[in-house]
């Protein structure tokens, strides 16, 4: 199929207002919000994906978190995601940062329409990188008021994003409504609240980081990746007692992931490498918007906008899933 007839299609779910008239694979229809926090995180996402799409390691990180997207949203395989997406006419991914999981999901399903918007400027780095797929469009763009119409969209991805979203629950409102009734599903990523002193330790960190400047803020993220990567390589287990009131489940546990999980986030993987480390606590602490979870919240949340889970999955950093909408007509 030619990239006119993926236009076409484009062109048929935005509302009777903007209809996009090119054949380029990029559209910028909103890079600025009214929101004070959300023009940070935006600017917090420009500048972490500007420097890591020149990583050398980047490509570590899309294979790892292809194979943690299947067990996030209940894929066995590769393979069984790809027959899924290919019965999806138009599928959305919903802040794709630079496109990787947009052009994977455009490889698996080549038949069928993807979109990838994204509030920050990693939309136009994503469209740059990827022109060579006709089913593959980017859009630079508000993903909590994306201008799609009701119902037009058969597979919703929002994959490590509603969190950093100005009002996260208006977002989930929006990719619901987008999502078509019986036969559409939504996938949604949540950060899941965290033991009590990292909570705190969190919201202190996150309100002081965003009056730091940026080269304090990757410099910041080196200096925990560093930490990190001491705690890591002292290779010592401890065996913790449970605290419930403190949100610390005890047992045998790596001393750095249990200083990670209770305390301070200090990302350190040597597979994955320095810079993929650094970036993923830069992620964490940058961005002025980060919710996160409790379980009951994210059902409530399924619950108040008529969706039903095809499959939910929970691990200590978050709750996933993919949803249905019931049409109530």
């Amino acid at each position: 199929m030619s990239r006119e007839h993926f236009l076409s299609s484009l062109g048929s779910i935005f509302s009777r207002d903007l209809r996009p008239d090119t054949v380029e694979n990029f559209l910028n229809l909103d890079s600025l919000s009214s929101g004070v926090n959300q023009r940070q995180t935006n600017d917090a996402f420009t500048d972490k994906w500007t420097v890591y799409n020149k990583s050398s390691e980047k490509h570590k990180l899309y294979e790892m978190q292809r194979q943690w997207y299947l067990q996030l949203y209940g894929f066995d395989s590769e393979c069984e995601l790809a027959e899924f997406l290919r019965s999806k006419k138009i599928i959305f991914d919903a802040g794709c940062g630079l496109g990787y999981k947009a052009a994977w999901f455009a490889q698996l399903a080549p038949d069928s329409l993807v979109i990838g918007m994204d509030f920050s400027d990693a939309a136009k780095l994503a469209a740059d990188t990827y022109k060579g797929l006709d089913n593959l469009f980017f859009i630079q763009g508000d993903i909590s008021g994306t201008r799609f119409l009701d119902g037009s969209i058969d597979y919703v991805n929002c994959d490590q994003v509603i969190m950093h979203t100005q009002n996260p629950d208006k977002t989930f409102a929006e990719l619901s409504r987008i999502t078509r009734p019986e036969v559409g599903e939504f996938a949604c990523y949540f950060y899941s609240k965290k033991a009590l002193p990292r909570e705190l330790l969190d919201e202190h960190f996150r309100s002081y980081c965003s009056v730091m400047t940026s080269e304090e803020l990757w410099q910041m993220s080196e200096q925990l990746t560093e930490l990190g990567k001491r705690l890591s390589e002292l290779n010592v287990c401890i065996d913790a007692p449970d605290i419930p009131a403190l949100g610390i489940k005890g047992g045998r546990c790596d001393l750095q992931r249990f200083i990670y999980w209770n305390f301070i986030k200090c990302f350190w993987n040597p597979e994955l490498g320095k810079e993929t480390s650094v970036v993923t606590n830069y992620d964490w602490y940058s961005p002025s918007n980060a919710r996160r979870y409790s379980e009951e919240e994210v059902r409530a949340l399924l619950k108040k906008n008529g969706m039903e889970a095809v499959c939910f999955h929970q691990e200590n950093a978050c709750h996933s899933g993919r949803f249905m909408k019931r049409d109530s007509a």
